[in-house]
Parts: structure tokens; C-alpha cells; sequence
């Protein structure tokens, strides 16, 4: 509607002000993701399940675009950007849904947030459809998928169709964890699948993109994972260490001796991460700049799941306002990084 748009302009024009900042983030919209009769219990909050584990929270602000931009006014934040579970591990159906309202929602709000593409990444012929659907007629600049696709790891050359295809459409690629981490089984219990499940697989997916060859065979793909890659920046001590596969006796090995055609180090800083995931603790974000450079690095909430308090995402942007950076650094993670992979 025209009047909510009306009294929106003075905080959109607040939040220019302060500078373009672009986020990652999942979002279901109320039709997709959080139906009506799925809202039940105290403050109509539900929670799904998976043989027993929790697998995502489902609650009202997760479709409240309204509240989503008020928050975004709060912290300063221009433009989000939009992608959603249902659509990353749905059905073509599911996808092209998601597609449409992430469109709608563009066009309601304009100027404040930008869709993802979603389309099952090993559906054939009418996923790719999809796929150019979203570029050609919703103007979509990204994709988004999960860390596994129907058990597959992002390696698999039975995905390389679907990375020529983001390769020609000029699309980056944003990686979610999967909703149900391989190696459920193994955390039953106290949460675990969504607390560390999801970040090792976003961990195992970084190196296996780069050893898989993935970034040899499509050069000009653009890779952006969530979460900070799962903490990554932690292990590429060890990673680097098991490089020397002389030393470690994997040489000639075809399936443990394999290397990319350059350095680890190479494709590792071509690609991208947001800082989503970890609640506004600025202590992961730090950890991540030991390893990481700015111009790699782009601000994520993951609001409205991980932050959904106002004062905490205002209180994240300026942590990293904060941080001992050149402001050329600073505005690259709070914007010019997104906007460059964007085209903004």
C-alpha cells in the first residue's frame, strides 16, 4: 500500500545518510514459510522437527516485512537482502513461489530489498528455466543454495551444470548451511545440528569447493558462504598443514592426494563471507580478520532468526563501525563489497 511506503521515505532517507549497507539474511514469507496454523503456541512461535531434532524456528516475524524495515531503519541499514529456506531446499513449485513474493517484495518496497534466486540446483531443464526466469524477468543478481544439495556435497560434478549456468547468467552464488546437516544422526542431542552441525558443514563446503576444482573448471563463479564460512578461519592453519601431501603420505592418492591447480590460498580469497550467524558477538568477526580481508568479508545478521531485537543488529553495525579498520575497510563490509557482487 501506498501510505506505509509514505511514512517509510523519512527513515529510508535516515539510513542513506548514514551509508548503503547490505546484509544476508533468511526470511520466509507468510505464505511460503510461516503459515498461519504453523504459528501456534506462546507468542505464536513454533519449532520444526527431523527424527527428533530441532531443525528451524518458525515465528511471525519471519514474513513481517513492515518490522523487517523498521529494524533495518534502526541500525542504519539501507538494503537487505532476501533469501529463504523454503525456497533453497523446496520444490521447483516452492522455488518459483518464493521467486515471486521475494519479487513482490521489491516492488512494495522499493529500494529496500533485493531477492535471491531459488531453484533446485539438480532439477534439470525446468530448474535452470526457473533460473533464467529469475534473472531475465525479476532481475535477480544471486542464487542461493545449501552447503549439500539432495546429499551431495558442492563438489560433486553433478552440479557443475547448474555452476555453468550462475557462470553465463553472471549470478553469484550464497551458501546457506542445509537445514539438515549430513551427519544428523550424530547430534540428537542439545541442539546440536543447528548449533555446530550447520557451521561444520559450512567448513567441510569452503575447502571442498576449493579441492574439489569447482573454482578451476568455472573461474568467473562467485561464491559467498554464510556464517563466516562456519568458523574457517580457525582451521586453515591445518588445512594449509595438509596441503603438503608428500608429508602426509597422500601423494598419487586419487582420491586423498588431489590438489587444485594453485595454492589454497588462491581461491580462498576469491571468495565471499557474511558475518550472519552469530548472534552480534563481535568476537567471531575478529577471529574471521585474522584470515580473511575486508574486501571479502559482508555484513549478515541472519535477522530475523539469530537477531531479531532492533537494538542488538544497531549495536552489531557499530561493532563493526568500530573496528581498528581504515574506513575504506569499514565500508566495504558495511556495503561496497555487497554492492560490487550486486552490480549496485
Amino acid at each position: 500500500p501506498a501510505s506505509p511506503i509514505r511514512r517509510l521515505i523519512p527513515y529510508s532517507d535516515a539510513a542513506r545518510a548514514r551509508g548503503l549497507t547490505v546484509y544476508h539474511l533468511n526470511i520466509g514469507q507468510p505464505d511460503v514459510e510461516t503459515p498461519p496454523e504453523m504459528m501456534e503456541g506462546g507468542g505464536g512461535v513454533s519449532l520444526r522437527y527431523s527424527g527428533g531434532v530441532p531443525t528451524y524456528i518458525l515465528h511471525p516475524a519471519l514474513g513481517d516485512l513492515e518490522k523487517h524495515i523498521r529494524t533495518m531503519d534502526a541500525a542504519g541499514i539501507d538494503l537487505a537482502v532476501l533469501s529463504s529456506g523454503a525456497g533453497m531446499e523446496g520444490s521447483l513449485e516452492s522455488c518459483r513461489l518464493v521467486n515471486d513474493r521475494l519479487k513482490d517484495a521489491e516492488v512494495r518496497y522499493p529500494g529496500r530489498f533485493a531477492g535471491l534466486a531459488h531453484t533446485p540446483p539438480l532439477g534439470g531443464d525446468p530448474a535452470f528455466r526457473e533460473l533464467e526466469r529469475a534473472v531475465r524477468e525479476l532481475g535477480f543478481k544471486g542464487a542461493a543454495a545449501t552447503t549439500e544439495v539432495d546429499g551431495r556435497p558442492l563438489d560433486s560434478p553433478e552440479l557443475w551444470p547448474y555452476y555453468e549456468l550462475l557462470e553465463q547468467l553472471g549470478l553469484f552464488l550464497f551458501i546457506h548451511p542445509s537445514l539438515k546437516p549430513l551427519g544428523i544422526e550424530y547430534m540428537a542431542d542439545y541442539d546440536l545440528a543447528r548449533c555446530m552441525g550447520r557451521e561444520f558443514g559450512l567448513a567441510l563446503a569452503v575447502v571442498r569447493l576449493i579441492s574439489g576444482g569447482v573454482l578451476d573448471r568455472f573461474p568467473g563463479l562467485r561464491v559467498s558462504f554464510s556464517h563466516l564460512g562456519g568458523g574457517v578461519a580457525a582451521l586453515l592453519g591445518r588445512v594449509r598443514l595438509y596441503q603438503d601431501k608428500e608429508f602426509w603420505g597422500t601423494a598419487g592418492d586419487a582420491r586423498h592426494g588431489r590438489l587444485p591447480q594453485k595454492p589454497f590460498d588462491y581461491y580462498f580469497q576469491r571468495l565471499f563471507f557474511d558475518t550472519g550467524g552469530f548472534g552480534g558477538e563481535m568476537s567471531a568477526v575478529k577471529a574471521a580478520l585474522l584470515e580473511m580481508a575486508p574486501g571479502q568479508i559482508l555484513f549478515g545478521s541472519d535477522y530475523p532468526q539469530e537477531i531479531r531485537d532492533p537494538s542488538l543488529l544497531a549495536a552489531y553495525v557499530k561493532g563493526i563501525r568500530a573496528l581498528p579498520l581504515p574506513a575504506a575497510d569499514i565500508g566495504a563490509m558495511l556495503g561496497a563489497n555487497a554492492a560490487g557482487i550486486l552490480g549496485l
